[in-house]
């Protein structure tokens, strides 16, 4: 721990400074420190908390000292992922939860919690401290400098002649020496069902915007996908459809495609895994973990349907969870806890086929021998997680995973649509989907191209980055390289894990059978065009906790930061050049206030690279978004309308104002091309911006010199009206009214099980109730919303066996 925290003494004392007001600023500065010390600490080491696996009085004592402050976890500074988790985890503990019960809220510390919230984020702060880097990420937060007002100024006047020109990397990519090649994969859609916004932005939307960004970067970059074809669910699927396991896939896979053209994900390559490279590679890392000893043969116990007559695979058994008893629970993984299960520990199972019950019988399988890999795998991620970018949460579910001490991990079924196994004694099964899917990639590559080993057997030139959802990390961190690694044939490993939490459907979970939330194949249907699903899907990235999408914030997003901000400047800009110059951008002489302009969008600029390049792309959108502000209160504040109708040295200034104006708007334009490709493109037809100038820059240059001639401005987006989303929101929402809370009669008081879900309930309730006010949502909604979480609160005091208390109005107080 930092001096600022290192006893429980120094805890109290920096209490104290912030509940008295004493030393506020350095009060401020030492908790900044503290936070960037645990977010570090946390990251690296992919505890869950801050002394180890286990909890200790360091953690008591710091969320102790937190917890008034912040009082949540969406408090604290989005950037802070793994805090915010630890922070989560320790506030749903029921001592914690009493204490704070129990704890007095000054109103100074919540004046502590809106400073803390306007400062550079804390994490940034560390890296500045430990770098001989300018403090660029402080955007308008600091004064700037002479070297940087002269530096902006200079290289302003270098112009387009200053950008590198454009990479166009030969067809097909492959790695070129001496680049830097960058290979990108998101995690393989199921084929048997269409993906929903969560998925969507969970995978492939995730990875196609850095995609994008790497090849504006020029980086060579190869980005492959496609759909997970084999297994259960398949087989499954083709039984409810009356189809067969390949036609199944025929029409998935179509759907897919379809899909992901819509959203305009660029994949260089979009396949599927029912090929024979497919089964030619799987084959061949099979048998070099056979070679190798790293596979191991065991009797097991397995469920069979004697009125199928068949061994039953995972998902063709459903049951009651053995660990949080809930009862729609899947062979092989629990929907609600998480928690992966084997078949046979189901309790009531039931054969998903027939409804029949399964019995228990003895069947050969062969494993994987993790345990014998584990000293393999633990060197190889201490090293990638030095030198890569893994999220927060795929670093501690990893380690989760090597705490509880790695099994041998069965990889055959006994299933008949699968990668056969090349094994006398099991030729009648196939590989288990979570050994066969990862090796997916290669073969979806292989397809793409017959020099497929320069990309996957090459990890000195290639940089892997891998995009998922959480609940797809330890395939990739864990399964998936010792796989690899005990394979033995210079394999690319993964250097960069990139993996989302969950996006949620308004206040509950997308349901296709329901009818609830929007599924890929519906977003075209809304009349909202695929850009602003884009954007809004990114700008609601679910990249440190869960979050929802939510109808009313997608209308205010549209027509705040959309219409009114973005939109408007890039608007403003262009008219200006077509109306008061004639269509050509004029001089410029810049003074000293448009240096210290272009400065400052020079340090909003880098700090778009730097979050981008750590894949923070939820944050880099919103340095777009503050550029444009920037820019309209420069516009706003020299007024080109007016001082066009003045003297010379007004006209002058119009002209200058406009100039840097509409460069701004062209520079944006490409700032926005990993996120809204469509509009980025109207943006550069219509400022006719020249394709050469189409790359991504550190500086912010003058790429529309004086001269150039721009086409046609119109309007780049629409207002959402509040009857058009209303409509969407009652289309999409399975035509159910949400159910309320049981009433008081029958809470059962002391039941562990329903106190846990309420006060997650309570929990979910009041972040979100917090989101709508901190986004100024109408008075009604946000009245609507207060009264479901009274409600949930007075249930959860019923529980506890309290009484409940009557909410007090405000100005009056309880006597």
């Amino acid at each position: 721990m930092p001096p600022v925290l290192s006893t429980p003494a120094a805890s109290a004392a920096l209490y104290a400074q912030l509940v008295q007001g004493k030393k506020g600023l350095e009060a401020v500065e030492a908790l900044g420190k503290l936070l960037a010390h645990i977010e570090q600490n946390l990251s690296r080491r992919g505890t869950a908390y801050l002394a180890g696996d286990t909890k200790s009085v360091a953690d008591m004592v710091v969320w102790g000292t937190l917890f008034p402050v912040f009082q949540d976890e969406t408090s604290l500074p989005s950037e802070l992922q793994a805090l915010r988790t630890w922070f989560q985890s320790m506030t749903l503990l029921d001592a914690c939860r009493k204490a704070a019960d129990s704890v007095l809220m000054p109103k100074a510390l919540l004046e502590f919690k809106s400073y803390l919230q306007k400062q550079p984020p804390p994490c940034l702060a560390m890296e500045r401290a430990t770098s001989n880097e300018p403090e660029e990420e402080e955007g308008s937060e600091r004064a700037l400098t002479e070297e940087e007002i002269t530096a902006a100024a200079d290289a302003w006047a270098h112009g387009a002649a200053a950008l590198p020109k454009p990479w166009q990397p030969q067809k097909p990519v492959l790695p070129v020496e001496g680049m830097r090649n960058v290979l990108i994969t998101s995690a393989l859609p199921y084929v048997n069902n269409v993906p929903h916004l969560g998925n969507i932005i969970g995978c492939v939307l995730s990875a196609d915007t850095f995609a994008r960004y790497c090849r504006l970067r020029n980086w060579n970059t190869l980005y492959v996908c496609g759909t997970d074809e084999y297994g259960t669910a398949t087989e499954t699927k083709a039984v409810e459809e009356g189809l067969t396991p390949q036609e199944i896939c025929n029409k998935y896979n179509a759907i897919h495609a379809d899909i992901y053209r819509w959203f305009d994900i660029s994949f260089d390559y979009f396949g599927r895994t029912t090929t024979p490279y497919q089964t030619t590679i799987a084959q061949d890392i099979f048998q070099r973990l056979l070679a190798r000893g790293f596979l191991l043969q065991d009797t097991v116990e397995q469920l069979r349907c004697e009125d199928c007559q068949r061994f039953l695979a995972d998902r063709f058994v459903e049951g009651t969870c053995p660990f949080c008893s809930y009862e729609e629970a899947r062979g092989d993984q629990c929907d609600k806890c998480g928690k992966l299960i084997n078949a046979v520990e189901l309790k009531n199972p039931q054969c998903k086929l027939c409804r029949g019950v399964p019995v228990v019988k003895p069947t050969q399988h062969l494993f994987l021998d993790l345990p014998k890999l584990e000293e393999q795998l633990e060197p190889w991620l201490e090293q990638s997680w030095a030198t890569g970018d893994w999220t927060a949460n795929a670093r501690y579910i990893t380690r989760s995973w090597i705490r509880d001490g790695l099994k041998p991990r069965c990889i055959t079924r006994d299933l008949k649509w699968g990668t056969p196994v090349p094994l006398d004694g099991f030729r009648d099964k196939v590989f288990y989907v979570w050994f066969d899917a990862p090796i997916g990639y290669l073969s979806i590559t292989a397809n793409y191209t017959d020099q497929w080993e320069r990309w996957w057997k090459n990890p000195q030139q290639v940089d892997l980055y891998n995009f998922m959802a959480k609940d797809n990390v330890p395939f990739h961190s864990v399964i998936f390289p010792c796989s690899l690694l005990g394979a033995d044939d210079n394999y690319t490993l993964v250097n960069h894990l990139i993996a989302t939490e969950y996006l949620n459907y308004e206040d509950g979970k997308f349901s296709k059978s329901r009818g609830v939330g929007v599924f890929g194949d519906m977003a075209k249907d809304t009349g909202i065009p695929a850009d602003i699903w884009r954007f809004y899907l990114l700008y609601v990235r679910p990249e440190g906790q869960d979050s929802a999408f939510s109808w009313s914030d997608l209308m205010l997003k549209n027509n705040s930061e959309l219409l009114n901000n973005l939109g408007n400047f890039i608007n403003r800009a262009g008219m200006f050049v077509c109306k008061f110059f004639g269509g050509t951008v004029p001089n410029m002489v810049l003074t000293l206030d448009d240096k210290r302009f272009l400065a400052r969008v020079t340090l909003e600029l880098r700090q778009y690279h730097q979050l981008l390049e750590k894949v923070r792309l939820r944050d880099a959108l919103r340095c777009i978004l503050s550029i444009s502000r920037h820019g309209n209160q420069y516009i706003q504040v020299n007024e080109p309308w007016k001082r066009i109708k003045g003297d010379e040295k007004d006209r002058q200034c119009a002209g200058t104002v406009t100039g840097v104006a509409v460069n701004m708007a062209s520079m944006l334009a490409v700032l926005l091309q990993p996120y809204m490709p469509g509009v980025s493109l109207a943006i550069q037809r219509q400022l006719c911006i020249p394709p050469e100038c189409f790359v991504l820059s550190h500086d912010f240059t003058c790429t529309l010199p004086p001269g150039h001639r721009v086409g046609t401005v119109s309007p780049l987006f629409q207002k959402l009206e509040n009857d058009q989303v209303e409509a969407l929101r009652k289309r999409f929402g399975g035509g159910q009214v949400k159910p309320s809370p049981a009433p008081a009669t029958v809470v059962a008081p002391g039941d562990p099980q329903l106190i846990q879900e309420l006060t997650e309930e309570v929990a979910k309730q009041g972040n979100h109730v917090r989101q709508l006010k901190a986004n100024k949502a109408e008075k009604a909604q946000v009245d609507a919303e207060v009264a479901k979480l009274l409600e949930l609160k007075k249930q959860l005091a019923l529980a506890e066996g309290k009484s409940p208390e009557v909410p007090v109005p405000k100005g009056k107080r309880k006597k």
